[in-house]
């Protein structure tokens, strides 16, 4: 067993996953964390990736250092800030970027994420107009929860999320703007579909 091996072991144990798991959170198959198994050393770019996804650095992965962080080391990330966003692969290959938002490098390990400007009022006071919105790409939400959402094939719009047995209800937080809602039929035929959760609000003066 090779000592990059041993060291994506420990890593994957520290944090609760498989090796597998690890290497479809990074884009790779699960025959390339057989390889490594193995004694195959992947391509720099994927072990960047991997030393990325846990926040180390690459000589550490290699075993040339037994420093996982060096002092000079990145403690960020950056993604981009978009106008507007749809459903499909990639999220945000949609329109030109607008700008970039730094994000802590352990968020990376959490899932993928990207920053949405907001159009419009309906969300205020809490949320205004040109605010920045950090979402994590994702499927589903609690209900009471903010997401991005799509609804009919449309760019996505910014609601508060409410579940019931009946269907789903979108909400502004600006009281001008009625509720919509939508019944499980609506939810699947539209389709309404959520394509992240807000985790964060950067206000821009």
């Amino acid at each position: 067993m090779t000592i990059f091996f041993q060291r994506v072991e420990l890593l994957c144990k520290e944090n609760g996953l498989s090796v597998d798991k690890l290497a479809k959170n990074i884009g790779m198959s699960g025959a390339s964390a057989s390889h490594w198994r193995h004694g195959a050393i992947p391509y720099k770019s994927t072990i960047k990736a991997i030393a990325d996804y846990f926040g180390v650095s690459i000589e550490y992965l290699l075993g040339e250092t037994d420093q996982r962080v060096p002092d000079n080391y990145p403690h960020a990330y950056r993604v981009p800030v978009l106008g507007r966003v749809a459903a499909g692969l990639p999220l945000y290959a949609v329109e030109e970027i607008l700008d970039w938002e730094e994000l802590p490098l352990e968020w990376k390990k959490k899932g993928e994420y990207f920053g949405l400007q907001i159009q419009g009022d309906s969300m205020e006071p809490r949320i205004c107009e040109g605010d920045v919105v950090i979402v994590r790409k994702q499927e589903q939400v609690e209900s009471g929860e903010i997401a991005i959402v799509l609804v009919n094939g449309d760019s996505g719009t910014c609601k508060k999320v409410l579940w019931h047995d009946k269907g789903v209800t979108l909400i502004s937080l600006n009281a001008n703007y009625a509720p919509q809602f939508y019944t499980c039929d609506e939810v699947k035929n539209l389709p309404v579909t959520i394509l992240g959760k807000v985790v964060e609000l950067r206000g821009k003066l």
